[in-house]
């Protein structure tokens, strides 16, 4: 039997950095069991160029990286997401559009690398420690038995992953 492909979208307010950072992790470690996509309330229209550094850092081609609205996701062709994880408090905030096919959701905020203050260096320690932590959630995830468990069980493991101590 052939396991589904689940679709997820990483949502930020800037779409810059963190769901950028989350989109390449995922769709890298998914395998193919998972594609990844992200997007932004508010979207800056372009990727932080330490996004882009971090990226090739880690091994992800960066040429996937655009910085777009979520209003791309929300109309007709639209993948349609199995789930739907917020990575920024004020994305979290946010009134969402009404997503297609009621994707499970669960906040997964992580501390925001483009307002780090101090050297280049500290700056891109706080982009290298964002995506640790993304990569421990996207970890968590990978291991659960999506398909063997049920909707109220899987919310709860999704929502604990959330709150995981980095």
């Amino acid at each position: 039997m052939t396991e589904p492909v689940y679709n997820v979208l990483f949502l930020c307010t800037g779409n810059s950095a963190r769901s950028i950072i989350a989109e390449g992790l995922l769709n890298r470690d998914g395998k193919g069991r998972f594609k990844a996509w992200s997007a932004g309330s508010h979207p800056k229209g372009e990727v932080h160029p330490f996004t882009l550094d971090l990226l090739k850092t880690l091994n992800i081609d960066p040429d996937y990286a655009r910085s777009k609205s979520w209003n791309e996701f929300a109309g007709p062709g639209a993948p349609e997401f199995d789930f739907i994880f917020t990575v920024c408090d004020d994305a979290a905030q946010e009134e969402c559009p009404i997503w297609p096919g009621h994707p499970m959701t669960a906040h997964w905020g992580v501390p925001d690398p483009a307002a780090a203050q101090g050297t280049d260096s500290e700056k891109h320690v706080a982009f290298a420690e964002a995506a640790r932590q993304l990569g421990n959630r996207i970890s968590l995830l990978l291991n659960l038995p999506i398909a063997s468990i049920d909707r109220l069980s899987l919310k709860s493991r999704l929502d604990a992953i959330g709150q995981t101590r980095d």
